[in-house]
């Protein structure tokens, strides 16, 4: 028997949240070790946070054809498919740090990718079900999933990452398990599948050439890219930057955490902001929130100036991203929906794959080995992409309403 649609909103926002929160843990956890191990296997230590950016490559690579596997197969296919390519990238990763193979290593965060896909896909599933007004809360409360992970996947570090005799082997083979709840947990997804269509039956919905054409959805992407590339770029950056200018890891790590609260406690009211205000206003309020974030960085590296730095990074990421998140799903129909989600994700992740790369860079090569000049160009860089951003969303707002 098929739930009421307000119920079927509820009911699946709350196990999209669950999934966030649970599932999601083990993105924190590999993100934690995924360097150290990385250092532990590589040749050259230049070569350790490589496993991190094929993860990110991995999400690139994956993320249109796991949308169209969606929307071909419904949700819950696709969130379980994706479980079991993280579990089996855990697996891998494991046996990797068994054999201590560096390559093996890289592999099996290649298939971690996948998984990374499938989870930007929750905050897409929050909205299949849900009515106009509720789809911005929606997206809001699973992205407010992620603090939850945020929380639980540096505590399972704790216990696991010297649990065995091989560092972090067992960090590793605590996410397969952490993969295993997943077909449990989607069971209870109440997410219709898409009809098949018969052969002769022509699909309604637009192109991917027409469908980037549309202002909303060009601008949605653009935003959505830049906010969560500088984000990256910035925070990757940070305890580097920290270390560097003769401060502890320990503060690094606290600075850290203060970013990632910021980045995830806002999500409880960002969803009720855009219903009141409107999704372009929060997300030009995130672009510039964002710019403050660099401004702020440029005039010092004292302590206080990279918590207030990196807390303004959290919230300017999570009025960009959610926001952009909420124009694009008002954007499209439901027949188009496998091919926005995809295109969108692989455009996102792929300008964070590309702000992973240029982090260090920026930090160790661009500036001879000096911290300080280091964050310095890390924070300049984020000037043409906001610039970027901004003049998109000004050019979409001032268009006659008929027109977007």
């Amino acid at each position: 028997m098929t739930a009421p649609p307000a119920s079927r909103e509820k009911r699946n926002t709350i196990v999209l949240v669950l999934a966030q929160a649970l599932l999601g843990a083990q993105m924190p956890m590999i993100f934690t070790v995924g360097g150290l191990a990385g250092q532990m296997l590589s040749p050259n230590p230049c070569l350790a946070t490589l496993p991190l950016s094929l993860i990110i490559l991995g999400s690139v690579l994956s993320a249109q054809p796991m949308s169209e596997f969606m929307a071909a197969k419904g949700r819950r296919a696709g969130f379980i498919l994706a479980n079991a390519m993280g579990a089996l990238g855990a697996a891998t990763a494991a046996y990797a740090l068994y054999h201590g193979s560096f390559a093996l290593f890289m592999l099996g965060s290649f298939f971690t990718g996948t998984y990374m896909s499938a989870q930007g896909f929750y905050r897409f599933a929050a909205t299949d079900t849900a009515s106009a007004e509720f789809q911005p809360k929606a997206i809001s409360y699973v992205m407010a999933g992620g603090l939850v992970a945020a929380i639980i996947g540096p505590q399972l570090v704790k216990v696991t990452s010297e649990a065995m005799v091989v560092p972090f082997m067992a960090t590793y083979l605590a996410i397969i398990g952490i993969n295993a709840l997943g077909p449990i947990l989607f069971s209870f997804l109440d997410i219709p599948a898409p009809g098949r269509r018969k052969k002769h039956e022509h699909h309604e919905g637009r192109t991917r050439r027409e469908l980037l054409k549309d202002p909303v959805i060009l601008v949605a992407m653009i935003c959505a890219m830049v906010s969560y590339a500088l984000m990256n770029l910035v925070m990757t950056s940070t305890p580097l930057a920290v270390v560097g200018c003769g401060f502890e890891q320990g503060d690094a790590a606290n600075i850290v955490s203060a970013h990632v609260l910021a980045m995830y406690l806002p999500s409880f009211f960002t969803g009720h902001l855009i219903a009141r205000f409107g999704k372009e206003v929060i997300v030009g309020t995130g672009l510039v929130i964002l710019a403050a974030s660099g401004a702020v960085a440029l005039t010092g590296v004292d302590l206080d100036q990279f918590y207030i730095a990196l807390m303004l990074l959290g919230l300017g990421w999570n009025f960009g991203f959610i926001g952009a998140t909420s124009m694009l799903a008002s954007a499209h129909s439901p027949e188009e929906r496998g091919h926005v989600q995809g295109m969108n994700d692989f455009v996102v992740f792929g300008g964070v794959f590309l702000a992973s790369l240029a982090s260090g860079g920026l930090m160790n090569c661009t500036q001879s080995g000096n911290a300080q000049a280091g964050w310095q160009a890390v924070n300049l860089a984020m000037i043409p992409f906001l610039t970027l951003a901004g003049a998109a969303l000004i050019w979409l707002v001032l268009r006659p309403k008929e027109t977007r």
